[in-house]
């Protein structure tokens, strides 16, 4: 590495990685060397038996002087009383809101979001086509034995024409846009505010190369708005399949429920959508959910968020008809720990020298 690759701007800093990754030594010392002065330390959150490790695991002289913090979960504030920056390794907030380092002003926060885009929009489209392609029923004829006389006996529909709503269009809805638009599907995306120039529309988040849709260019139409009126505006927009990627705050907690799958479901052409969720249980009442699945209101869903989670086993979610549920594993992917660390070291680099950072969260919209 050459003087001038190395920054120092960060000489008088001390990193925590608090994140859920065994100790990379080689990435450790690359970083140490290129920040100069900058002091590098790292605690796995994963024990042995895969337990969860805690803040209040980590030994004192870890924790002692902190400035630099990259977690997952709020740590409690008295732990961490110098931190200036904190690299979230989600791309939410929800669990930080409240916490005193969040309210901190003096606190630049920024997530991670963009790193999972990839993984999640696979889930989503993959889920989509398992319920298209009837991949369940063809699994039950599988431990049978038994191949059906004819393939009309099974009625499938695919892509082409298909109309999908994406409420949230950050990384996560942009990724679902592009893999959707390869399908042949025209996108419908809703934002909180509004995106009427093309600059607008641009995407300043963390992307993972030839993924998403970073001019914005993909939506046939764009909705936005805060009141249930512009939401509900936007679903009755004959949808074919809505893909909820939005943060959980105050405002969007809740935002399905009965009104609105009367809504989604109340096409004059009779067609019933399908729907799909990995951003958080708590934006849809699932009471309402159950009923639109029993009564056929939605064609199905998919969920990989619940409220609460664990889902308890009694939970009526598991026995609702044409319902995919899976444990909040959208986001897994062998990739994710170098993107992880790749949004880090951008942060890294534009702290020490100065620059803007990305995936800065605005504390008064939550995201």
């Amino acid at each position: 590495m050459s003087k001038a690759d190395e920054i120092g701007g960060l000489s008088n800093d001390v990193l925590l990685l608090f994140v859920p990754l065994p100790k990379r030594p080689e990435w450790i010392e690359r970083i140490s060397k290129r920040f100069k002065g900058l002091q590098v330390r790292w605690v796995c959150a994963i024990k042995d038996d895969k337990s969860m490790v805690t803040a209040k695991d980590v030994p004192a002289e870890v924790l002692d002087g902190v400035t630099l913090l990259s977690t997952y979960r709020p740590p409690p504030v008295e732990l961490i009383p110098h931190v200036r920056f904190v690299q979230l390794n989600s791309a939410g907030v929800d669990s930080w809101i409240g916490h005193p380092t969040y309210e901190d002003p003096a606190v630049t926060i920024c997530t991670s979001n963009g790193i999972h885009a990839p993984q999640i929009a696979e889930w989503v489209i993959g889920a989509w086509l398992f319920h298209q392609r009837q991949f369940l029923h063809f699994t039950e004829n599988m431990k049978k034995g038994y191949w059906p006389p004819s393939p009309f006996a099974t009625q499938v529909q695919d892509s082409p024409g298909m109309r999908m709503g994406i409420l949230g269009y950050g990384a996560i809805g942009r990724q679902c846009a592009r893999l959707g638009s390869a399908l042949g599907m025209e996108i419908y995306a809703y934002t909180r505010s509004e995106r009427a120039t093309p600059e607008s529309r641009k995407d300043d988040s963390y992307c993972v190369p030839r993924t998403g849709d970073p001019e914005g260019l993909l939506p046939a139409k764009w909705f936005h708005g805060t009141s249930a009126g512009a939401v509900n505006a936007f679903l009755a927009q004959d949808l074919d399949f809505l893909v909820l990627s939005l943060p959980l705050t105050p405002e969007t907690r809740g935002i399905l429920s009965h009104p609105q799958f009367e809504i989604l479901g109340s096409r004059k052409d009779g067609k019933k959508p399908f729907i799909a969720n990995v951003a958080r249980g708590g934006h849809i009442d699932q009471e309402a959910l159950i009923e639109a699945l029993e009564t056929g209101t939605i064609c199905g869903a998919a969920l990989d968020v619940t409220n609460p989670e664990p889902l308890p086993a009694e939970h009526p979610l598991w026995r609702a008809p044409n319902l995919l549920l899976t444990p909040h594993i959208s986001w897994v992917s062998s990739f994710l720990p170098d993107r992880l660390l790749d949004v880090l070291e951008c942060n890294l680099e534009r702290l020490g020298t100065g620059k803007p950072l990305i995936n800065v969260v605005d504390r008064k919209l939550n995201y």
